[in-house]
Parts: C-alpha cells; sequence; structure tokens
C-alpha cells in the first residue's frame, strides 16, 4: 500500500513489489490492495509481506499466511495508531522509528464536508486516518458521526446540512481544479492534498504541518 511503500523507501529499503496505487513506476505491482495478484506475490518468495487491515481484505491476508509466507498486518485508523504501528514495523525490520507530531490545534469552528467519493457522494467517518488528521488541525467534519466509516451522502442530506466549506481532496476521487465550480454549489470548496490527508508514516508530521500551513492560508484568511 502507498503509506508503507513510501515509508520501507524513506528507510532505504526497497519493497520487491507494491501495488499499483504506489506510484512508483520502477517497482513491480503486484495488482491492487483489494485485488492482488497472489501467485504472483507468492513467485517473488518475499522474507516480509506488510498489509493493513484498513486497506487489504481479510481474506487475501489469510490466503497469504495459507501460503506459508510472513505476513505483519498493520491497523492504523487515527493518527494516534502512526507511531505504534511504525514503530512495530520499524523493530521487524531493524529499522530506528522517532517521529514526534506537532501539537493538536484549536478548534477552528470549521465545519466541512469532506467528500472522498461522487455519484454518489461519500465522505470519511470518524474511525478513519484522515478524519482524525483533520481533527487534529481544528476541523469538525461533517456526517463523521455517522455508523459507518465511509458513508454515503445524499443530496438532500447536503442540501439540509450546514456547511462552511468542502475540503475536496485530491485522491481517492482525483479531485481538481475542474471540479471547484461543481463543488462551490454545495458550499465554498478548497483543495486538499490527498496523500497528506490520507497516506500516513513517515509523511504524517509534514503533512501535518502542510495541511495546517494551506488550511490557514485557505480558510482562515491567514
Amino acid at each position: 500500500m502507498p503509506s508503507v511503500t513510501e515509508t520501507l523507501l524513506s528507510w532505504g529499503i526497497e519493497p520487491v513489489a507494491c501495488t499499483r496505487f504506489c506510484e512508483q513506476p520502477n517497482i513491480n505491482n503486484v495488482g491492487g490492495s483489494k485485488d492482488p495478484d497472489l501467485d504472483a506475490i507468492e513467485g517473488l518468495n518475499p522474507d516480509l509481506i506488510v498489509v493493513d487491515r484498513e486497506e487489504n481484505r481479510l481474506e487475501d491476508y489469510q490466503s497469504l499466511i495459507g501460503r506459508g509466507i510472513d505476513v505483519e498486518a498493520l491497523h492504523v485508523a487515527c493518527i494516534g495508531d502512526v507511531d505504534p504501528e511504525m514503530r512495530r514495523l520499524a523493530t521487524r525490520l531493524g529499522v530506528d522509528w522517532s517521529q514526534a507530531l506537532t501539537p493538536q490545534r484549536p478548534r477552528r469552528e470549521v465545519k466541512a464536508f469532506v467528500p472522498i467519493w461522487r455519484r454518489p457522494w461519500m465522505t470519511v467517518g470518524a474511525d478513519t486516518y484522515g478524519a482524525s488528521l483533520l481533527s487534529h488541525l481544528g476541523i469538525d467534519v461533517l456526517f463523521s458521526d455517522m455508523d459507518d466509516p465511509y458513508p454515503t451522502i445524499g443530496e438532500q442530506q447536503l442540501a439540509d446540512t450546514e456547511i462552511d466549506v468542502v475540503l475536496a481532496p485530491t485522491e481517492p476521487y482525483p479531485f481538481s481544479e475542474r471540479h471547484i465550480g461543481m463543488l462551490k454549489s454545495i458550499a465554498p470548496a478548497v483543495l486538499v492534498d490527498g496523500q497528506d490527508l490520507f497516506w500516513w508514516g513517515t509523511r504524517t508530521s509534514a503533512a501535518i504541518d502542510r495541511l495546517d500551513q494551506h488550511l490557514t492560508a485557505a480558510i482562515d484568511g491567514g
């Protein structure tokens, strides 16, 4: 998965393979997070496979274990999980890990809709890394209290909700400048870096600072 691949590379460890979403054209890819080529993975004879409970399917994890492959399963559902999970992975790989996060920002009194998909609209629930990061930055994420990690939001729900700003990440749905006009029909809209919002690991600390600066300039008038 992208977060782990990026982290391993920053530790000086090049994986024998990664997913097609990792944006590493020089590394062999073995499918996606939800549809890995298990035979190709086994054929590479890896010493260790790293998966994440949020990104990878239980049945694929079980299949890899059943093939006699050593698998390390991480679980990062909020920014508070990053340090212990990275420390655990670093220990397995004999790498030193140390990263201190800057303190939680004051509440901004801003209620944001964070779309991660359209047709239908989907957003992030409270028990997700992206929502926890925005909360760390003082943003109130609308609909995050729904009983679903990735709630589907109807048009009427949007119309009936007081929204201060739409924070549109550049992934997993590729929101871009061409969507701003459409998004502004909901509320004032700001693009945010989807990798900084959703990729975790060695990027987390700097991503928090970058997003904080971006949000300060875009919605705090700073």
